[in-house]
């Protein structure tokens, strides 16, 4: 089947067709540049302060999804067979303002409104979701969402009674939901997508088979999934990322199974979808994802890029390696599987031959017997990058260590393993003694280095006081090590 030549996508119902966008154009500045549609704004170019966040909506097997994206680090080519929806295209019964925006103005929630648009929108995916949120829901919903004006209390009250003006059932997205979905659909019954010419140009594959044939033909080609990393290549760094070949859209890669207690999680599964099952069946996870950026990140960003990318503060690979995980690469028809903690060989460089792509990461779900952990230090607590991240999965016997496996991220080059400390706590009595000695074998381990984000001294008292927290938290304390807001309330 001949390549299709141009991406189509609905852009607030109307069919778009396009041929003349290059690999690392923005959604952001297409927006405000092709089309006028200036209510999405640009406050940080990097997927922070979500002035410019939006509506994607795509098709999957449980129907359409809409979700807040970040306009400013979302490329234009990903956007085939999805309809993207901006502040200029809400609307109310009869002409009337939307439910979200009366809510806003009733509560006073816009002071210099430059950052209005963004929080609407997101706050329009959070009804959407859950149409009678609570004050947690609401803070979790606007982590991506930032007010200068310091305004929060006011949106919060307006969130929390969006349903007052108006039922979810009456919706005008919600009315056309069905029929939408058949028209994204029918975008997508092509076959693979092709853009540009010469090395300027991207390429969506049709499937994962079609994916491994343009690696193996265009094996220094850059892969795109949620593009919260490669964004900000562009727009930060100007770096030329073309060709480049985009994943998002292929279904086969959004897949979560479970088999003899082993979770497979496709490459291109975001944190939010992957959220439900992880927080199940390894609850620690659940606080670390929603930790990770804001919910446009969330929805944008997956594990397997997170894992791809190699960087030494990822959030994902630490927890990852601590419970054993493996992954799945592809080149071509042939794949092979090796431990995670083995892609990472050194600052940015990991096990990958080119033409090569991560396809899965099998995640064993730890024994009834096995304690796990995982903790995140930052500056800020919410939408912020790891200084450092520790991993801890223990299992007991006889009140000795029989098992340990603890990784950290932000500590070295890349995400690694505590070796020596698991040797020092192997077979050694569960007391804080114990904890205490082995805090001497981190030296062993790492020697990190001072940014921006922590000093090496820091990092490495931090990752110490990790292990204690790790056992006062299980067994070695009767208080609790954390109290959240809502839980003291």
């Amino acid at each position: 089947m001949k390549a299709e030549t141009q991406i189509r996508f609905l852009l607030n119902g109307a069919e778009v067709a396009l041929s003349d966008v290059r690999p690392d154009d923005t959604l952001l500045d297409w927006l405000r540049l092709a089309r006028a549609l200036r209510g999405t704004k640009e406050g940080c170019a990097e997927g922070d302060c979500g002035a410019c966040t939006v509506l994607v909506g795509r098709p999957t097997p449980q129907g359409l999804v809409c979700e807040g994206v970040n306009a400013c680090i979302r490329f234009v080519g990903s956007l085939h067979g999805c309809h993207v929806v901006t502040i200029e295209h809400l609307r109310g019964e009869g002409g009337a303002l939307h439910p979200v925006q009366q809510a806003m103005v009733d509560f006073h929630g816009s002071q210099c409104g430059f950052c209005t648009p963004g929080f609407v929108m997101s706050l329009y995916a959070m009804w959407m979701q859950d149409p009678d949120p609570s004050e947690a829901a609401v803070e979790k919903a606007l982590q991506g969402n930032l007010c200068r004006c310091t305004g929060y209390e006011p949106i919060v009250k307006a969130a929390r009674a969006i349903s007052s003006y108006g039922t979810l059932e009456a919706d005008f997205l919600a009315t056309e939901r069905a029929s939408v979905a058949q028209r994204l659909a029918a975008i997508r019954a092509g076959g693979r997508v092709e853009v540009g010419t010469g090395k300027d140009r991207f390429v969506l594959p049709a499937s994962v088979d079609d994916l491994a044939a343009v690696l193996e033909a265009e094996p220094t080609a850059t892969i795109v999934a949620g593009s919260t990393d490669v964004g900000l290549w562009v727009t930060k760094f100007m770096r030329d990322i073309a060709p480049v070949v985009f994943i998002g859209h292929l279904d086969e890669l959004r897949t979560i199974s479970e088999h003899d207690g082993v979770l497979t999680i496709g490459a291109g599964v975001s944190y939010t979808d992957a959220f439900e099952t992880l927080s199940a069946r390894i609850p620690a996870l659940g606080p670390l994802i929603d930790r990770i950026g804001g919910a446009q990140v969330r929805n944008m960003g997956t594990i397997g890029g997170n894992i791809a990318n190699g960087s030494p503060i990822g959030d994902m690979p630490p927890p990852l390696i601590a419970l054993g995980a493996s992954l799945t690469l592809r080149k071509g028809g042939a794949r092979r599987t090796i431990p995670l903690e083995d892609f990472f060989v050194a600052y940015g460089r990991q096990d990958r031959l080119p033409g090569e792509f991560v396809e899965a990461v099998h995640v064993p779900v730890p024994a009834a017997n096995t304690q796990f952990a995982a903790w995140k230090v930052t500056k800020r607590r919410d939408e912020d990058i790891t200084a450092v991240l520790g991993a801890f999965a223990m299992s007991l016997e006889d009140g000795k260590v029989a098992s340990a496996r603890i990784a950290y991220g932000g500590m070295a080059a890349t995400p690694k393993r505590a070796k020596a400390v698991e040797a020092a706590l192997l077979g050694q009595p569960w007391t804080l003694a114990t904890i205490e000695a082995a805090m001497q074998a981190y030296p062993a381990d790492y020697q990190p280095i001072s940014d921006m984000r922590a000093s090496a001294e820091y990092r490495m008292l931090a990752a110490k006081n990790l292990l204690k927290r790790f056992f006062l938290a299980h067994g070695g304390a009767e208080m609790p090590v954390m109290v959240t807001r809502e839980r003291a309330a």
